[in-house]
């Protein structure tokens, strides 16, 4: 995806917001009209969850029904079983469903589905005065309502039992309240997933786009098309059926997304419809530097445009929501000098130029898509291009990820607006969703023809990352997006005091502890010595020569890359290759979660210039630093508390092994074996990336090992 300006940020401060007794309810998102009352109702152990018999089997009233976000799969007496699960998680109290309505008592809960009152697809109405009744269209509406009965439970000190006496009535201000996870370049463990979509249906969000292809790779395993995914880092129809159902229950929309036809080196190599495949292929010169040109689908070629049809159509048949994702954007305009797409556009009569070529591509797809029931879904940029013959059909919905404005920007088309939440944390893009805008500044666009709002995360350069590196990065910007899309006014208190209330708020019923990784012991936990090597099965090498070089871990599993421009250039190391680094610009990026000391790391490196901050690893906590800002000495620093210098500088134009030993409060550096300094503090492994964007290395560097203990005084004098 292309770069964009982010707003700019503003401060985590607003001294004129209540946080008295008007302050909001610990409610995320809040509801947008809430009456708190005086008082409290408490549930006991002989609260009942009441239902009507008459619409115990039902999804939706006529009031309730829309095209978006989509059809509710969920009955009522599905969701009130549910509803009985999850307040015996969280209250201990095992109610009893029942269609006996005759006299609810007070901490009853009563679930009805009514056309009264204009609440459409997700609105609902809450009272818990005395039964707790929550009234809705649709059983999208129930459910959102019992979020707002749970998570009131869960911010309750003690049993969770009681709950503040209040009336609301609750509708969203955005139809679609998205999560985009670029599911291409990474493969998401399917727990992760289910967590995720736990903690998007609490939050009243009801989209998950997974973008399933890149370059890189294709993670839907269908038989129809053997050796496109890896069967083990791909979902097989079984697993999409099981998402799905687990997705209906948290009244979560899964929306798939490919990407053609750029962004497809895996499905253009894979078959060979690549604009690089072929007699007369386009080069380098006719697409992206860093790429090559199977990067596109030749969209010249009968036989690619019938393959791209023949995957649209297999995939939109494993998915039910209402939107299906075909990606179609950054198309590069230099492919319009290959001679190929100039042969094609002077003897096609439909088409004259390569904007008219992509929308002709994308209005084709589609029709397959529609064919299905679903609406189309892009990116933008086909826009930019002059297409004076072919214009992208109406119907099709753009996903606006440019610029800094939420409003809509691509006229005669439904948008959803993804540009100023995007997450790409590596340190070439750098882009992280700037809270304090979010929650302070940005205002949801009303329009008509804006359907809603996304954070979108891109896992750029961090193909093998952890789950949990992308989620430390998610949790808050998701957070702030339900609340913004769902209750569009203006927020009533600061940063700070809504980040408290979602903490109290807490993860939903059901959420599995994100896996600890074991420590390892007696061995290295990482080891990267920068050889050539393959990229694992299950990703495609899509870079032009000498980009994006694969960094392999032959001691763990967290590969990296480095990154789009000014890589590292492979150059002979103490053992095999060693890495050169000569910009700040050139660093790899892993996306590990830190570890905690006890750690040992070691690495062989050859510095060739001196420069005012050289950082060997780096997190968002902190770096270990070749030359520290301020003392050019080997160091580390935790950031925003402390710079920390070893008595020793790296020399110049010789290998030197350098070993960092780490304990709680208490690190000990070693070169060459040779104990050479000691600071009485320390920080958790950094394991983001080499280098950052603004103090990249200059040397190089071979040989780079991790443990996840203290090595003893022998065993460091040892490393040489």
């Amino acid at each position: 995806m292309g770069a964009l300006v982010l707003p700019n940020a503003q401060a985590d401060a607003s001294p004129n917001k209540p946080a008295g007794p008007d302050a909001p309810p610990s409610v995320v998102p809040r509801p947008t009209d809430w009456t708190t009352l005086a008082g409290h109702t408490s549930l006991t152990r002989h609260t009942r969850i009441l239902i009507d018999p008459r619409t115990a089997s039902a999804t939706t009233l006529p009031g309730g029904r829309a095209e978006l976000p989509g059809p509710a799969r969920q009955s009522v007496r599905g969701l009130a079983t549910q509803l009985r699960t999850e307040l015996k998680q969280v209250t201990g109290i095992t109610p009893r469903v029942t269609g006996d309505r005759r006299r609810p008592a007070a901490g009853d809960i009563v679930l009805t589905l009514t056309d009264r009152g204009g609440l459409g697809a997700e609105g609902y109405r809450f009272d818990s005065r005395g039964p707790i009744r929550i009234e809705a269209a649709s059983t999208h509406g129930l459910f959102y309502g019992t979020r707002t009965l749970l998570q009131l439970l869960r911010a309750t000190e003690g049993s969770h039992r009681t709950l503040p006496r209040a009336t609301a009535t609750d509708r969203p201000t955005q139809r679609i309240r998205m999560v985009h996870l670029d599911a291409g370049r990474k493969y998401w463990r399917i727990p992760y997933l289910e967590n995720l979509i736990r903690r998007m249906g609490d939050q009243k969000l009801n989209t998950l786009l997974l973008h399933l292809s890149e370059s890189e790779g294709f993670r839907l395993n269908s038989p129809r098309f053997p050796g496109l995914a890896d069967p083990a880092h791909s979902y097989s129809r079984a697993d999409i059926e099981h998402l799905k159902a687990f997705a209906a229950r948290q009244h979560v929309q899964l929306m798939p997304g490919l990407e053609l036809p750029g962004h497809a080196t895996a499905i253009s190599e894979t078959f060979g419809i690549g604009f690089g495949s072929g007699p007369n292929p386009c080069t380098g010169a006719h697409t992206h530097s860093h790429l090559t040109p199977d990067w596109i689908i030749d969209m010249t070629s009968e036989k690619a445009v019938a393959k791209s049809k023949e995957i649209v159509a297999e995939f939109a048949g494993w998915f039910d929501a209402p939107l299906f994702s075909i990606g179609a954007e950054e198309v590069p305009g230099q492919l319009a000098r290959c001679p190929r797409v100039q042969d094609h556009l002077a003897s096609a009569p439909d088409v004259s130029t390569l904007g008219d070529l992509l929308n002709r591509y994308i209005n084709t797809l589609d029709g397959v898509v529609t064919s299905h029931g679903k609406r189309t879904a892009v990116y933008n940029g086909s826009e930019h291009l002059a297409a004076p013959q072919q214009r992208v059909r109406p119907g099709v919905v753009f996903l606006t990820w440019e610029g800094t404005d939420a409003e809509p920007a691509v006229p005669g088309h439904d948008e959803i607006a993804i540009g100023p939440f995007y997450n790409t944390p590596n340190n070439y893009h750098h882009l992280y969703p700037d809270e304090p805008w979010m929650y302070d500044g940005w205002a949801p666009s009303t329009a008509p023809d804006m359907l809603g709002s996304g954070v979108t995360n891109w896992a750029d350069y961090n193909f093998w990352a952890d789950d949990g590196y992308f989620e430390q990065h998610l949790a808050g910007p998701r957070a702030i997006l339900a609340d913004r899309a769902w209750n569009g006014s203006p927020t009533p208190d600061t940063l700070a005091a809504f980040r408290a209330r979602a903490a109290r708020v807490g993860d939903p019923a059901g959420t599995t502890p994100a896996p600890v990784p074991p420590r390892v012991e007696g061995r290295p936990s990482h080891h990267w010595t920068f050889d050539d090597a393959p990229y694992p099965s299950g990703w495609t090498y899509a870079g032009s020569p000498g980009n994006t070089l694969f960094a392999e871990d032959v001691a763990g599993g967290l590969h990296g890359t480095s990154y789009i421009i000014d890589n590292p250039t492979p150059v002979p190391g103490v053992r095999g290759r060693a890495w050169r680094f000569d910009s700040d610009r050139d660093g790899v990026g892993f996306g590990g979660l830190d570890v905690a000391e006890p750690w040992t790391v070691s690495v062989r490196v050859r510095a060739t210039s001196r420069t005012a901050d050289q950082v060997l690893l780096s997190s968002k906590a902190g770096a270990l630093k070749l030359m520290q800002h301020g003392t050019g000495r080997v160091g580390f620093t935790r950031f925003g508390e402390a710079d920390h210098s070893f008595g020793h500088t790296l020399p110049l134009d010789r290998w030197t092994r350098l070993t960092w030993v780490a304990m709680p409060g208490h690190t000990v550096l070693y070169a060459d074996g040779v104990r050479v300094g000691a600071v009485d503090a320390s920080l958790p492994l950094p394991l983001r990336s080499i280098g950052t964007e603004k103090a990249g290395l200059r040397g190089d560097l071979d040989d780079l090992i991790t443990w996840d203990e203290a090595l003893s005084p022998a065993e460091a004098a040892r490393l040489k």
